[in-house]
C-alpha cells in the first residue's frame, strides 16, 4: 500500500503541474512538505461513523473499469448546475500506460457513462494530459479545461464545450500559442456563469521560462483570446499564476493567485472583470503586514453576485509557519486580509490553508481547510461567513472520531444558499476515508463517512470536489484505493 501511495502522490504532482496545492502550500511550505501532504491525502484510510441516508453510496464511475486498465484514475472536479445535472471531469491510464483525461455527464439523478475527452487525441502526443476544472452554467452545458503535450514536447492548455448534454472537441485555448513561448501551460480554474458564457484561468510559461498568469472568456458559445493578467506584468518579476476564478454573471468575474515581486517573494494577488473587461491584478490589500514570511497564494475565490466574492488561501508569518486567510470584496472593492478566525487557537502546529470558498450570497460564504493541531495532526476546518461578518473557525465536527490517524483536510465547499453548505474531503482512520458534513441554518452537523466507502476503498479514499445545486442536493467526486492497490474514481449523490 505504501509503493501505491507514493506512486499516486508523484504522478498526481508531475500531472497537475502546480494547481491550488502547488501554489499554496508547496510555495508556502517546501517540496518535501508538500509531497508529504499529498502523500497523505491519497493514504487516506478507514472510518465508521453512521450515515444520515441522504447520501447515496459511492459508485466507481460507470465506464471507468473499461478505460482505467492502468490502475490510476481519479475525479479532479464536479460541477452540477441543477439538481441531480451535474459533469465531472478526472483522468485515468489506459492499457498503454499513457494518462488520458475523462468527462461524465449526470442528468436527472443517474450517472452516464464516462468518455474520454472528444479531440484530445489528436493534440495530445505525450499521454500525460490533464482536466483539472469543470463549470456548468446550465444542465447538460458545461465547460472543462487542463493541460496537454504536443509535439514538440510543450505542455500547451485546452477547454472542451458541453452543449445541450454533448461534448464537443477539445481545442488549444486561443492566443496561448503566442503567449507560452516557454512551453509549459495549464488551465487551472474555469467558472461558468451562464450557458457558453465562462472564463478560464491558469498560467504560462513565457520565452525566459517565468510563469505568467492568463485569463481567457468565453462569450455565447465562444472562447476569445488568452491573454495575460493585466497588471502581473509590473507587479511579477519571476512567476504568477491564477489559482481560482469564479463568475458571479456573464462577464463579470473575479479571480486571485499568487506572484513572485522584486524581492523574490511570494505575493497574493486578486483582479476583477466587470462587463467583460478584466481589470488591472493587484497584491491583495493586508497581506503586506500577514506575510512577514514572504510566500502567499489565493487559493479559492467565489463570487454570489458580481463585484460581491471571498477568497481565501495561505501566507508565512513571521516564524515562517503557513497561515490561512480570507478576503472579501464588496460592491467591487476589496477589502484587507485577515487571518481566518479562530485559527490562531486552533493551529498550534503551524501549518494551516485555505482550501475552498463557497459563497451563496453576498457577504454569506463558508470556506474549508486543514490545520495541524499539535500532537493530534493535521485536522479539517470549517468557518463561515455571515452579512459580511467571518466567525470562528471550528474543527469539522465528528472529524475527531473519524481521524485517528491525524491527518484530514477539507478539500471543496459548495453553497446553495446562505447558511447551508456542504464541505467534503478526507480523514485518516479505520473506515473509507472520504467524508462530508452539511451545514443547515447556519450550524454544521456531525461529519459522516461516505456510504459504501469502507467497502468499495479498503485502500482508503478522498473527497476532491464537491457541488451543490441546493440545500442537501449535492454531488461529489473523487479517488478511492480498490483492494487490488489500484486508484479508481468514484461518485456519490445527495438525494
Amino acid at each position: 500500500m505504501r509503493v501505491l501511495y507514493r506512486r499516486a502522490a508523484v504522478r498526481v504532482a508531475a500531472a497537475a503541474g502546480a494547481g491550488m496545492l502547488a501554489a499554496g502550500l508547496t510555495a508556502a511550505a517546501g517540496p518535501a512538505r508538500a509531497e508529504a501532504a499529498a502523500a497523505r491525502v491519497l493514504a487516506a484510510g478507514r472510518g465508521g461513523a453512521t450515515v444520515s441516508g441522504t447520501w447515496g453510496t459511492a459508485q466507481e464511475i460507470p465506464g471507468t473499469a473499461g478505460l482505467n486498465a492502468g490502475g490510476f484514475a481519479a475525479v479532479t472536479s464536479v460541477s452540477c448546475a441543477t439538481a441531480g445535472n451535474c459533469s465531472a471531469a478526472g483522468y485515468y491510464v489506459d492499457s498503454a500506460g499513457d494518462q488520458q483525461v475523462f468527462v461524465v455527464t449526470q442528468a436527472n439523478g443517474a450517472w452516464g457513462t464516462a468518455v474520454k475527452v472528444p479531440g484530445l487525441t489528436s493534440l495530445d502526443n505525450s499521454g500525460i494530459p490533464v482536466v483539472t476544472s469543470v463549470s456548468c452554467g446550465s444542465a447538460g452545458n458545461c465547460s472543462a479545461g487542463g493541460s496537454y503535450q504536443d509535439g514538440h514536447g510543450h505542455r500547451q492548455v485546452f477547454v472542451v464545450a458541453q452543449a445541450n448534454g454533448i461534448w464537443g472537441t477539445a481545442k488549444e485555448v486561443p492566443g496561448t500559442a503566442r503567449l507560452n513561448a516557454g512551453g509549459y501551460a495549464t488551465v487551472n480554474s474555469v467558472s461558468c456563469a451562464t450557458a457558453g458564457n465562462c472564463s478560464a484561468a491558469g498560467y504560462y510559461a513565457d520565452g525566459a521560462g517565468h510563469r505568467q498568469a492568463f485569463v481567457v472568456t468565453q462569450a455565447n458559445g465562444i472562447w476569445g483570446t488568452a491573454k495575460e493578467v493585466p497588471g502581473t506584468a509590473r507587479l511579477n518579476t519571476v512567476g504568477a499564476q491564477v489559482n481560482s476564478v469564479s463568475c458571479g454573471a456573464a462577464g463579470d468575474c473575479s479571480a486571485g493567485g499568487t506572484y513572485s515581486d522584486s524581492g523574490s517573494t511570494s505575493q497574493a494577488f486578486v483582479v476583477t472583470q466587470a462587463n467583460g473587461i478584466w481589470g488591472t491584478a493587484k497584491k491583495v490589500a493586508g497581506t503586506a503586514t500577514l506575510n512577514v514570511g514572504g510566500h502567499a497564494a489565493v487559493n479559492s475565490v467565489s463570487c454570489a453576485t458580481p463585484g460581491n466574492c471571498s477568497a481565501g488561501g495561505v501566507y508565512l508569518d513571521s516564524a515562517t509557519n503557513p497561515q490561512a486567510f480570507v478576503v472579501t470584496q464588496t460592491n467591487g472593492t476589496w477589502g484587507k486580509a485577515k487571518e481566518v478566525p479562530g485559527t490562531a487557537a486552533l493551529n498550534v502546529g503551524g501549518y494551516a490553508t485555505v482550501n475552498s470558498v463557497s459563497c451563496a450570497t453576498a457577504g454569506n460564504c463558508s470556506a474549508g481547510g486543514n490545520y495541524q493541531g499539535g500532537t493530534t495532526g493535521e485536522q479539517a476546518f470549517v468557518v463561515t461567513q455571515t452579512n459580511g461578518t467571518w466567525g470562528k473557525a471550528e474543527e469539522v465536527p465528528g472529524t475527531a472520531t473519524l481521524n485517528t490517524g491525524g491527518n484530514a483536510a477539507v478539500n471543496s465547499v459548495s453553497c446553495p444558499s446562505a447558511g447551508n453548505c456542504t464541505a467534503a474531503g478526507y480523514y485518516f482512520g479505520s473506515g473509507g476515508g472520504a467524508f462530508v458534513v452539511t451545514q443547515a441554518n447556519g450550524t454544521w452537523g456531525t461529519a459522516q463517512e461516505i456510504p459504501g466507502m469502507a467497502s468499495l476503498a479498503p485502500n482508503g479514499g478522498k473527497i476532491t470536489s464537491v457541488s451543490c445545486a441546493a440545500a442537501n442536493r449535492c454531488s461529489a467526486g473523487g479517488q478511492y484505493g480498490d483492494s487490488a492497490d489500484n486508484l479508481q474514481a468514484f461518485v456519490v449523490t445527495e438525494s
